[in-house]
């Protein structure tokens, strides 16, 4: 069992290389053993600070913890002669809670800056530095080198999108207009009106052939001649989406914000686990205009939801949108991050990579196979590397009778433990602050020919959950065809 000491234990730590301790209490050559590995630590340690990079292979959870007490040590409430007499002290009641949060309580930034030092929490503006350097080291290695920067923000993806939205709405205070590419997702979408900005909603096209819905970059352009340039904020793109929309043309969008002097932010959610999507946005970094891509924390880390990672090309623009932030934030998401990216180390995160690509590569395969049996379609999405879709029209032989059909495969497929997995019916209308989308989830007004599932291949995923996957859709498929069938 591994003892977890608290930080002001840890003062009290000794610096066994300063201290003669006789051979009575332990034999010299067993300790200097011991003292050599407790140097490797430390060297470990020192690397990391000095280099801000990521560790080739991922460290022990005791190597971790060590490194994170020591960061907690350099709060003041961690000190053992601190007297707080201000109004925010970090002060934890419970002992659970300071464990959890291994007795850092002073959050990251100081009052309206979330990159700026904080006088009481060295430990923390230093945790929360490492972590940004980090995740810079991190996409970098991914492919995107034009990367200059990462922002960990306390916020989920929408949230984030919002901050990112008021941080350019500054810089443009006239502008209220938002060009975005439909996708049929709400926080991305509501990340515009919580801003109190005007969405100028964008439909996607339908390739016929590929049966796949890509970006109408003419219609980008024919808006902002109408619009005005000078009355637009910013191009809204996206790039992780569910199939059978594919990824945003935004090499082509971000030529066409250079152009017209236009920002351009880009909704990566979980992108950063597809290698086409990280190519893609590489290219548009070189050739045009991007200024944030966001991406979140749980889905490409593996960590609790609650942070989101922003990234750019420009130092000066993560600058100031650090400036935007209220208040300052939560350190959790950075320990969160810290210690996963410690404990995978750049080997690690490379293999759930490739086993995800890999796994990707398997769903399709068997995808395709039970499409091929049941006279459906998997359409075609060429950079979408990580959602597939699967056409239902088998289901809808009664076309009175199709939506009950949909809807108890969704339900049959959710209580026998499948999640994530989305049923699309035609017709659906959703409204969202006062906007109208119809045929929600098909991510265009126009009705598709067809109703569809959809299913991912996410960091994580293993081979024998779709597998089991597999065998939960054979049986709810044939007993649903039975069901048509009388």
């Amino acid at each position: 069992m591994l003892v977890i000491y608290s930080p002001k234990e840890q003062d009290h730590k000794m610096n066994f290389e300063d201290i003669k301790i006789p051979g009575k209490l332990v034999p010299d050559n067993y300790l200097q053993l011991s003292l050599a590995a407790r140097r490797q630590r430390q060297k470990n340690f020192k690397e990391l600070l000095e280099k801000r990079k990521l560790p080739k292979h991922g460290w022990k959870d005791v190597e971790i913890e060590a490194l994170v007490h020591e960061l907690a040590t350099l709060d003041s409430n961690n000190f053992s002669h601190n007297i707080g007499m201000g109004e925010r002290e970090a002060r934890i009641a419970c002992n659970l809670v300071a464990r959890r949060h291994y007795n850092f309580g002073h959050g990251i930034g100081r009052s309206g800056d979330l990159l700026e030092a904080q006088p009481k929490a060295a430990g923390s503006t230093l945790l929360a530095n490492l972590t940004n350097a980090l995740l810079v080291d991190l996409l970098q290695t991914l492919g995107m080198r034009s990367c200059r920067g990462c922002l960990l923000v306390p916020m989920a993806t929408g949230m984030t999108l919002s901050l990112c939205l008021l941080a350019l709405s500054k810089q443009r205070p006239n502008a209220r207009l938002v060009l975005w590419s439909r996708i049929d997702q709400k926080s991305c979408f509501k990340a515009i009106t919580v801003a109190g900005l005007h969405p100028i909603i964008i439909e996607t096209l339908l390739l016929d052939k590929a049966q796949s819905l890509v970006t109408d970059v003419a219609k980008f352009r024919k808006e902002i001649d109408e619009l005005d340039a000078e009355n637009i904020l910013c191009l809204y793109t996206t790039t992780s989406c569910f199939a059978p929309r594919n990824i945003d043309n935004v090499v082509e969008l971000a030529k066409l914000a250079k152009q017209m002097a236009l920002p351009h932010i880009v909704n990566n959610a979980y992108g950063l686990q597809c290698e086409p999507i990280v190519a893609q946005l590489e290219k548009a970094l070189n050739t045009g205009r991007i200024d944030y891509i966001v991406q979140s924390s749980d889905k490409n880390l593996l960590v609790p939801v609650g942070g989101a990672i922003v990234a750019t090309g420009d130092e000066a623009m993560l600058k100031h949108l650090g400036s935007c932030y209220a208040g300052r934030a939560s350190s959790s998401q950075s320990l969160d991050v810290l210690m996963t990216l410690l404990s995978l180390g750049r080997s690690g995160y490379e293999s759930l990579l490739l086993e995800r690509n890999h796994n990707f590569e398997y769903l399709q395969h068997r995808l395709q196979e039970f499409a091929a049996q049941a006279g459906e379609i998997v359409p075609q999405c060429a950079n979408n590397g990580i959602s597939l879709a699967l056409t239902l029209s088998s289901l809808c032989a009664n076309p009175g009778d199709h939506r009950n059909a949909l809807t108890e495969l969704g339900s049959m497929l959710y209580t026998r433990g499948v999640s994530g997995a989305r049923v699309v019916p035609p017709g659906d209308v959703k409204c969202i602050d006062g906007y109208e989308f119809k045929n929600f989830g098909s991510h265009r007004d126009e009705q598709l020919k067809v109703p569809y599932l959809t299913v991912a291949a996410t960091l994580g995923v293993t081979k024998a959950e779709i597998d089991r996957f597999f065998e939960v859709l054979h049986k709810c498929w044939a007993q649903l065809s039975k069901s048509n069938a009388n």
